[in-house]
């Protein structure tokens, strides 16, 4: 077991991404004590019979009282709210994280909350399924997986590395980041690509000449990644894009200029323009899997294994990753 990094962590929210921060951090050592937050009772307690937390608060204050690290595990919309209700709770010197996909809004909003006396390290780690709750997380959820954190200008040095350290711990590569890059850059590895996502599942819903039941029956292999991402959850796919809009807006300027493009190459029969965007295409493609950011990941291995009935995060040895 590691040497504890914080005493105390505060989890404010805890579904996947709480829970899963909960496990790979017990499998590290990298805290003495858990305390969690959620609004529902069923959640609190469930986070209980798990062992994700020694205390479930009904209150995100009562929560934080003690708490060295607090994460705010929340869609982003909600993150203004917890900031005013924690606020005079915190105690001197912890750090204040999130775990939010877009990062300018809540260095503007949410910073300007927070005493003087805290440290303001917003985060991101890149990772997750289509799946909710508490009893969705697994350690394994941050493995060779990226967080980005997005210090204000006048962090702490050291509470930046303390944070890079944990993050380390629970198994993902760290990178800082400027916040408003770090926005331009998820619109369009992430944000575009979920909202075309969302968008062609409700295209094909809406043919009037293909029913319901034939887009299910005979979903093909990219239809059905696309169904997948559409699956996520949608208050915090909401909350991203209404704050992430001119990033979001900009790239989606630049994705229909390419679509266009495309379809004058299919309507004049241009196969040579359309073999060479395939072909960069896939060799961007080889790039994701050979950095093991694929979907043929331990996230996408268990989270395979968790709907045939298995229990996440307890793979017998010798299983391994499934493409």
């Amino acid at each position: 077991m590691n040497q504890p990094i914080y005493d105390t962590i505060a989890l404010i929210g805890i579904g996947l991404i709480g829970s899963s921060i909960s496990h790979a951090a017990r499998r590290a050592g990298l805290c003495r004590r858990l305390v969690g937050h959620a609004k529902s009772e069923a959640t609190r307690a469930t986070a209980l019979r798990l062992g994700l937390v020694e205390a479930a608060c009904p209150t995100a204050a009562e929560a934080v009282k003690n708490a060295d690290l607090v994460i705010l595990c929340v869609p982003v919309g909600a993150c203004v709210r917890i900031a005013e209700e924690i606020r005079d709770h915190l105690k001197p010197g912890a750090t204040v994280t999130d775990v939010g996909s877009v990062k300018g809004t809540i260095v503007r909003d949410v910073g300007p909350l927070l005493p003087p006396n805290v440290h303001f390290v917003p985060g991101h780690p890149i990772a997750g399924t289509e799946h909710s709750g508490p009893e969705s997380g697994f350690a394994e959820l941050y493995d060779n997986r990226w967080c980005i954190l997005t210090p204000p200008e006048d962090t702490d040095p050291a509470a930046t590395e303390r944070l890079r350290t944990f993050w380390q711990g629970l198994g993902s590569n760290v990178e800082i980041m400027d916040a408003d890059h770090h926005d331009m850059v998820l619109a369009i590895t992430s944000h575009v690509p979920h909202l075309i996502a969302f968008n062609i599942v409700n295209t094909a819903a809406h043919l009037e000449r293909v029913t319901d039941s034939e887009v299910i029956k005979f979903s093909a292999g990219g239809f059905r990644d696309f169904t997948r991402i559409a699956a996520s959850d949608p208050t915090m796919w909401r909350d991203v894009f209404l704050n992430n809009r001119e990033a979001v807006l900009e790239m989606l300027g630049r994705f229909t200029e390419d679509l266009i493009h495309l379809q004058r190459s299919i309507r004049y029969g241009d196969g040579e323009t359309l073999f060479e965007l395939f072909s960069k295409a896939r060799q961007i493609r080889r790039g994701v899997i050979q950095a093991g950011q694929d979907a043929g990941s331990a996230a996408a291995f268990y989270r395979s294994r968790d709907a045939v009935g298995a229990k996440p995060g307890n793979a017998p040895a010798g299983d391994k990753p499934k493409p």
